[in-house]
């Protein structure tokens, strides 16, 4: 189990903090796997400062993704975007 420090955005630390948001979305640029706990500080993009805020939260499942992988055409990826729906 490795612990993993992430910068996350005060809209979003919110979500996760509150348990409401149980989804990352991160660019694949870093080493996660399942059991993992992320370290998630609050980052404010405007002052480019954390505002000392983090939460805990364990990696209960990692899917990873290339974009021209995908079930859909990268085309039609890249004219609608793609969402990612949580489920309880």
């Amino acid at each position: 189990m490795a612990e993993i420090k992430k910068k996350i955005w005060p809209e979003y630390f919110e979500a996760v903090n509150s348990g409401k948001k149980k989804f990352e979305l991160r660019l694949d640029d870093f080493e996660v796997k399942e059991g993992d706990v992320l370290i998630l500080e609050e980052w404010n993009p405007k002052t480019r400062e954390y505002t000392g805020r983090k939460t805990e939260k364990k990696a209960v499942r990692v899917d990873k993704f290339k974009i021209d992988k995908l079930f859909w055409p990268e085309e039609e990826i890249k004219e609608k975007g793609i969402q990612i729906i949580s489920l309880e």
